[in-house]
């Protein structure tokens, strides 16, 4: 479905323009004007919304990080600590080309997301990849599952605690399972378990167990999923549920479609709405994550054949499932982090259109980072493009205007960026393998900050569309025009027009909303000019915080 593709060592089971409106917007400051605006749009948020109901997103600015040569598939942030797992061997920090400056680091790794320098304590060395990392609601503990058998060459298999305390690896938490555990929820006393294990410490356990937190003992709750894996798990706030998500399509031998809602004391499925609706599992579907603000539980889902009916994002009740919102950008969707109004996600999102965002393009653009509101804000209408279910009619999100460039890795296989997101105290950080953002070397992990933390350098696009059109069509007068241009992280962009160069004194100045994938013409008439002068015209655009970029001058002579 979509041509979308989804990383083996995370997900799969066994495996590591419109029509012309005219708009008098602009203010003249030289001899006359009139102005237009072609094709106006509203504004979006990003980091200096027009409207300050609508939450500001961090800035698409990509902070120095520590870096990986391989693939981050899960993050946790403790306190101003992210503990990171994968597949890779070392780690380097921001701007070291790969293979320079390295540090050994062997599928786990912790930096500081307020600084994001690798944190030299806490040094650990698994066998196999890591594939999930969470931690305990005390803060007193993470645990980490995956392929590994070891850890520091002691038997550990698959799941493994250590001390957020000391970074020291818990030798009692004996906790263990045959096969890949991809998926933890835990309290302060127990430790739920997923993936695609058949036994637990010697004892029949298909594809969910729960485990003592304080020892790793195999506890009595034993609930069943059928042969596809379990890829997901989160406990609702107040505990009384385990909602589990992956590529199956039982639990206890009764329907649950990729999504099911679990007895923590029993294992007994209990009843979960969403199910009805959201239907991705089997062999080219699944659920791909699960989490929760203490409000909702957000998930996300992927479709790369049939059985499957969305790419996106949903946002549900957690006691009941009932569906708060769902997005449906096409593209598969791989995580998300709630942070107060805002929630963040990965994906490769290709088509928003239905919910009004980006359109579907010829070739493909892919939105690798994007942000929603956390409440529902309107309706998504029909759907257009073939292969794809339609929810027209369902509460929406709002997309916010927040567009980092994460540049396609090579390490899986997969032309995939963005994994995994976390963050904390004003950050927000994707892990993945990326080569690059915003064009520039970073691999594997980037921070992003809120405007009063980050640099807020990114500013409009150059275009050569920047260039203006002048023409004289009437005695006196002279037309200029020019298609807007557009930002990453701002929509209402300013633009000055100088004439002759006096850039003190700009003729005309107006603020236009764009996006990517929306452009505006933008003109303006200059009047009670000399017959027979000629005069020069250049277009500067500002964004909000006055970064700035200019096109190329050009001239007319006055009718």
């Amino acid at each position: 479905m979509g041509a979308c593709f989804f990383g083996p060592g995370r997900f799969l089971a066994g495996l590591a323009a419109g029509g012309l409106l005219f708009v008098a917007v602009g203010t003249g400051l030289g001899a006359g004007v009139a102005a237009e605006v072609v094709d106006a749009s509203p504004a979006h948020a990003d980091t200096a919304p027009p409207n300050p109901a609508t939450p500001a997103t961090v800035s698409a600015d990509a902070l120095p990080t520590v870096q990986i040569n391989g693939v981050v598939w899960s993050q946790v942030t403790v306190g101003t600590t992210v503990y990171a797992t994968g597949s890779f061997t070392s780690a380097r920090p921001a701007g070291a080309p790969a293979g320079t400056n390295e540090t050994p680091r062997a599928n786990l790794l912790a930096y500081n997301i307020t600084t994001g320098r690798l944190i030299t304590t806490f040094h650990h060395v698994l066998n196999g990849q890591g594939l999930f990392v969470t931690v305990s609601p005390d803060g007193s503990r993470i645990y980490v599952g995956g392929d590994f058998t070891k850890v520091d060459g002691q038997s550990h298999g698959h799941i493994a605690a250590f001390s957020t305390a000391n970074g020291s690896l818990i030798s009692s938490f004996k906790a263990a399972t045959n096969s890949t555990v991809d998926a933890l929820a835990v309290t302060n006393a127990t430790v739920y378990a997923g993936g695609i294990f058949t036994a637990a410490l010697g004892s029949n356990r298909l594809r969910l167990a729960a485990f003592a937190a304080s020892t790793g003992a195999l506890l009595t709750w034993a609930p069943t999923a059928d042969d596809h894996k379990v890829a997901t798990m989160v406990l609702t706030p107040d505990r009384s549920r385990v909602i589990v998500g992956g590529k199956f399509t039982t639990i206890n031998g009764h329907p649950a479609y990729g999504l099911g809602a679990l007895n923590p004391v029993t294992g007994a499925l209990l009843p979960w709405v969403v199910g009805s609706t959201v239907r991705d599992a089997g062999l080219n579907a699944g659920i791909s994550s699960l989490r929760t603000d203490g409000h909702q539980i957000y998930g996300t889902g992927f479709v790369f054949g049939a059985g499957g009916n969305l790419e996106g994002s949903f946002a549900v009740d957690p006691d009941t499932g009932k569906i708060h919102w769902i997005e449906d950008c096409h593209g598969d969707s791989y995580d998300t982090y709630p942070a107060g109004p805002l929630l963040y996600l990965v994906s490769h999102s290709h088509y928003c259109g239905n919910i009004g965002g980006f359109p579907q393009t010829t070739p493909w653009t892919f939105h690798r980072a994007t942000a929603f509101t956390t409440a529902a804000t309107g309706t998504i209408t029909r759907n257009p493009i073939a292969g794809y279910a339609n929810y027209a009619g369902k509460p929406a999100p709002t997309l916010l205007y927040w567009f980092p460039i994460l540049t396609a890795g090579t390490f899986t296989g997969q032309d995939q960026a963005g994994w995994s997101v976390t963050g904390s105290s004003g950050y927000i950080s994707i892990g993945g393998e990326f080569p690059k953002v915003n064009g520039v070397a970073q691999q594997g992990l980037v921070r992003f900050a809120v405007r009063s933390l980050a640099p807020n350098k990114l500013g409009p696009r150059y275009a050569t569309t920047l260039t203006p059109t002048v023409v004289s069509p009437s005695p006196g007068t002279a037309r200029v025009s020019w298609t807007a241009t557009y930002d990453v992280d701002n929509t209402a962009l300013t633009y000055k027009v100088v004439r002759d160069g006096k850039t003190a004194s700009p003729v005309y100045t107006t603020t236009v909303d764009s996006s990517a994938w929306h452009t505006p013409t933008v003109g303006f008439t200059d009047s009670g000019l000399v017959h027979g002068s000629t005069h020069s015209y250049r277009v500067y655009v500002y964004d909000p915080l006055g970064n700035s970029t200019a096109g190329s001058s050009r001239s007319v002579v006055v009718k």
